[in-house]
C-alpha cells in the first residue's frame, strides 16, 4: 500500500495534503501574523453559521485547546449555573455521547436530568416539550445533534424552537455535524453550539471552539470552574489582546485555517453536504449488496457516519475484521452500542465516491477472507 490508510471514522479523519503541509511551519503564538490567523479563523467559523462578522452580531466564536470534549466541557461549565443558582441540565439521550454530556455535566456539580429515547430514533421535541411543562426547574437543554455513537440525525430546529417557547437555553453538541449540515443562526437559536477542528472541516484533531449567544456570554463571568475552560476569560482575552490565554495548538490552528479555505473553494456547507451524501449513499449501496444490514432507518440517518449490524455468524470477530480491512488500506470503527453487536463505517473526511466504493470492496474482501460473504 503506497499511501495512508483512510480513516474511515468519524474523526479523526482523512486529510489533504495541502491540510498536511499547513503544519510544516513554527509559529509564534504572540507574533502578529499568528494573531492575524487567530482572527481569520474566527470570521470565517462564524460565516458558516450565517453570523455577522463585523463584531456586531448575536454571536461569539471562543477556540479552545483540546478534543471536542473539552469545548463540550468548557461549554457546559461556562453556560450553566450550578444547583444554587438554579442551574438544571435536561440532557435529551438518545446514545453514547449524549450519556458523556450528562456524564460531565453530573461530574462537574451541575443538577442533571437525562430524558432517555431509544437509540434508533432520533430525540422527540414532543417529549422535550411535555418535560418543560412538567418540571419549570430545568434552565438548559443539552442536545446532540448527529448521535456519532449511531449516525441518527436529531432535530435541531424543533428542539431550538422549543426551547425559545420556553425561554430555555440550548446547548448544542454539533460535532459531527457542523460544515456538513445546515446551521443557521438567522433561523434557530442556541445559547452554545460546540464542534472542533477535526471533523467535517477536516483539519486535524486538537482544538475544539464554541458558539456562543452574547447575551449569554455576558452572564458567564466566574462560573466556570475551570480556569483553563473557562469561556469568559477565553473570549475576554482574545477580544483584549487577539492572543489565546494559553499556548494554544498553533499547528492545528495553521492546519484548520487551511482546511477552511479549501472548505470555501469546495463551495462551503452544501457541496460538502452533497459530497458526504454521495459518499452514504455509495456507502449503503455497497455494502447492502454485501448482505450486511444497517442499523438505522433511512429517513434518520445523518451522512457522517453509518452503524451497521455485525455478521451473524459466530466466526465474526470485529478485531479480524478490523485487521482483514487495515491490510488492504482502510481503518474502520468499531460500534458503541450496548444491545447488539455494530461496527461503524464513516462517510467524512477529504475522500469521495472513488474512495468509498474502494472501501465497499476492500470491507467485501475482509468479508470473504472470513469466509463470512453472502
Amino acid at each position: 500500500m503506497d499511501r495512508d490508510a483512510i480513516l474511515l471514522t468519524p474523526g479523526p479523519l482523512t486529510t489533504t495534503l495541502r491540510t498536511k503541509l499547513a503544519m510544516l511551519r513554527d509559529w509564534g503564538s504572540w507574533d502578529a501574523d499568528f494573531i492575524a490567523m487567530t482572527a481569520e479563523l474566527r470570521r470565517r467559523l462564524l460565516a458558516i453559521v450565517h453570523a455577522d462578522v463585523d463584531g456586531k452580531g448575536a454571536y461569539a466564536v471562543v477556540p479552545l485547546q483540546g478534543s471536542g470534549t473539552f469545548a463540550v466541557e468548557a461549554a457546559v461549565a461556562s453556560v450553566v449555573p450550578p444547583p444554587e443558582q438554579a442551574g438544571h441540565l435536561l440532557v435529551l439521550d438518545n446514545g453514547a455521547y449524549c450519556k458523556r454530556l450528562g456524564r460531565l455535566a453530573t461530574l462537574m456539580g451541575r443538577r442533571t436530568t437525562i430524558l432517555g429515547h431509544a437509540e434508533d430514533a432520533p430525540v422527540s421535541a414532543d417529549d422535550l416539550e411535555a418535560a418543560l411543562r412538567t418540571d419549570p426547574s430545568i434552565s438548559h437543554v443539552g442536545f446532540i445533534h448527529c448521535e456519532t455513537g449511531t449516525g441518527v440525525l436529531n432535530p435541531l430546529q424543533a428542539v431550538s424552537d422549543v426551547c425559545l417557547r420556553h425561554g430555555k437555553g440550548l446547548i448544542v453538541d454539533a460535532m459531527s455535524s457542523f460544515a456538513a449540515l445546515p446551521i443557521d443562526t438567522r433561523e434557530l437559536t442556541f445559547d452554545a453550539l460546540i464542534a472542533a477542528s477535526g471533523k467535517c472541516l477536516e483539519g486535524v484533531p486538537g482544538m475544539g471552539f464554541v458558539f456562543l449567544r452574547k447575551a449569554v456570554l455576558a452572564g458567564c463571568e466566574g462560573r466556570s470552574h475551570s480556569l483553563a475552560m473557562d469561556l469568559f476569560d477565553q473570549h475576554s482575552y482574545l477580544e483584549k489582546t487577539g492572543q489565546w490565554r494559553f499556548t494554544p495548538p498553533t499547528h492545528v490552528m495553521a492546519a484548520l485555517l487551511e482546511a477552511l479555505r479549501q472548505f470555501d473553494e469546495e463551495g462551503g456547507q452544501p457541496a460538502r453536504l452533497a459530497r458526504y451524501t454521495d459518499n452514504c449513499r455509495t456507502l449503503l449501496d455497497g455494502l447492502t449488496a454485501l448482505g450486511l444490514t444497517p442499523f438505522l432507518r433511512p429517513e434518520v440517518q445523518a451522512p457522517i457516519i453509518v452503524t451497521w449490524h455485525a455478521p451473524a455468524q459466530a466466526n465474526y470477530d470485529f478485531k479480524r475484521f478490523y485487521e482483514a480491512a487495515k491490510r488492504r488500506g482502510f481503518l474502520l470503527y468499531p460500534g458503541k452500542l450496548t444491545q447488539v453487536e455494530t461496527f461503524r463505517v464513516g462517510c467524512i473526511g477529504a475522500i469521495d465516491r472513488s474512495e468509498m466504493q474502494q472501501a465497499v470492496n476492500a470491507i467485501g474482501e475482509a468479508l470473504r477472507e472470513m469466509g463470512l460473504a453472502r
